[in-house]
């Protein structure tokens, strides 16, 4: 990796990526410094896999620890990008996530709507599609999301708000295997819009990580989520 820092790295993955692309910065497994370096290179939106693990980054970030020296900062928006068990759903919305991106079945949706209400907030989700090859993935399959669709089950959601969709490609060196899954994503938001032209903030595509966001953007990603490329390895 040519850049040194966080910092440096950031700037590197920026000047790769379209303006109207968002960065998330996957942060999971990463110490509360490394998170505090990306913030002082503008860094605001970072992505986590684990309640916990994001509940001691929010308590770290509101003790100052995301900007020493500074006031806490009230602009930090946390994804949660990685599978939620339902005992976790409860906990995950006491934290005020920005995005859960992560949502793959209507069983899950519906209880994050239902706990949304009772908290008295509008809960934004991305559904999460399964166009990968490998059944270690979770999600929707492309026909179970048409149907939901289909059927205008969210017009049942009191409490979310469904701002789009997001999935992983093959894990395979076969880029044109990649592509394929990315264009099948991207093919799948685009019949769900034209099938629903009155579904309002459904404009995210969130698709692409270190090894594979160059095809994705060329596939129509409007998010990347970038950990490796920026942190560095993973610390367990």
């Amino acid at each position: 990796m040519a850049a040194d820092t966080i910092a440096e790295r950031i700037e590197a993955v920026r000047r790769e990526l379209p303006p109207e692309v968002e960065l998330v910065a996957v942060s999971k497994f990463h110490p509360i410094s490394a998170l505090a370096e990306a913030y002082g290179a503008g860094q605001r939106v970072f992505g986590e896999s684990r309640v916990q693990e994001l509940k001691s980054k929010v308590a770290a970030t509101l003790a100052g620890e995301m900007a020493p020296g500074a006031p806490v900062p009230d602009d930090v928006r946390w994804h949660f990008i990685g599978h939620l068990q339902r005992n976790k759903v409860r906990q995950l919305l006491a934290l005020r996530p920005a995005l859960i991106e992560s949502v793959d079945s209507t069983e899950l949706l519906e209880l994050i709507d239902s706990e949304a209400a009772r908290l008295g907030i509008i809960q934004p989700v991305l559904l999460q599609a399964h166009v990968a090859r490998e059944e270690t993935k979770t999600g929707f399959s492309p026909e179970e999301m048409l149907e939901y669709f289909a059927e205008r089950k969210f017009e049942n959601l009191r409490a979310t708000h469904i701002c789009g969709l997001m999935g992983m490609a093959s894990n395979t060196d076969d880029t044109e295997r990649v592509r394929q899954d990315f264009a099948t994503l991207s093919s799948l938001k685009r019949q769900i819009e034209e099938m629903c032209p009155d579904l309002r903030g459904f404009s995210i595509l969130s698709m692409g990580m270190s090894h594979d966001r160059g095809i994705a953007v060329e596939e129509g990603s409007t998010m990347v989520r970038i950990g490796t490329d920026i942190f560095g390895e993973r610390e367990y």
